[in-house]
């Protein structure tokens, strides 16, 4: 694992805090893909809300990554700075950070905007955060930051 690099404004955590945060990251996802059963075809208004909640499982996922490897979460107003921290871990962060990303685009449409989200995005959506929570998962198993 890399040691973290100065990136945007963070806050110190533990790797207790990591699996605490990993906790979150799995009942958020738990829920959205709960909500996303309950709409079934063409229900469009539970796609929006499972897609914000796969939105929230993946920062968690995230945030428990960043705490476990590198001892530090991103904490800035702009969710994407997250991203260049997970970056730093080593293996799979790249890859972890390239699903955030796809994520967070969807993040203002889900809990901002005037349209819903669709059932590919929604899927989208699921299938990003579920491989957040599996990094973070593999990540909190290994030997946490000093």
């Amino acid at each position: 694992m890399t040691p973290a690099r100065s990136t945007g404004r963070t806050q110190r955590c533990s790797a207790a805090q990591g699996r605490t945060r990993l906790e979150h990251a799995r009942k958020f996802l738990d829920v959205a893909e709960l909500v996303a059963g309950e709409g079934g075809d063409g229900d469009i208004e539970y796609a929006s809300a499972a897609a914000a909640l796969a939105v929230l499982a993946g920062i968690a996922a995230s945030d428990a990554a960043c705490c476990t490897a590198l001892g530090r979460r991103a904490r800035g107003q702009d969710h994407r700075q997250a991203t260049e921290l997970v970056e730093q871990i080593v293996p799979g962060g790249k890859r972890a950070a390239s699903s955030l990303r796809r994520l967070l685009n969807l993040k203002d449409e889900a809990h901002y905007g005037l349209f819903d989200v669709g059932g590919g995005d929604l899927q989208a959506a699921l299938r990003q955060a579920s491989a957040l929570v599996k990094f973070a998962d593999q990540v909190t198993q290994r030997r946490p930051a000093q």
